[in-house]
């Protein structure tokens, strides 16, 4: 057993459990602290991409996943897919 620590160990230094938010019950996790780190935010999305090199395309759900899922498919050379609820892009859309 080594005590090296992983991307995904040094990536979750940086994710802040807030409970009870939005409401009684929930456990958001709160990814703000790592996107003020350059360092670990990049660390992030190599961890991200290695899990993601088979993929045709990266798709997004709204929010969190256009501030992650955008990076690793530019890394990719992937199309990115965004996911909205209706009524949310002024292009066409498929629903």
């Amino acid at each position: 057993m080594t005590d090296t620590p992983t991307a995904r160990d040094l990536v979750a230094q940086y994710i802040r459990a807030i409970p009870d938010f939005p409401e009684p019950g929930i456990l958001f996790r709160d990814i703000t602290p790592l996107l003020a780190e350059p360092d670990a935010f990049g660390q992030a999305i190599d961890w991200l991409t290695q899990h993601c090199e088979g993929a045709d395309a990266i798709v997004g759900v709204e929010s969190r996943g256009f501030i992650l899922g955008a990076p690793i498919a530019q890394r990719l050379n992937r199309p990115f897919v965004p996911i909205r609820k209706a009524g949310k892009l002024p292009a066409e859309t498929i629903a």
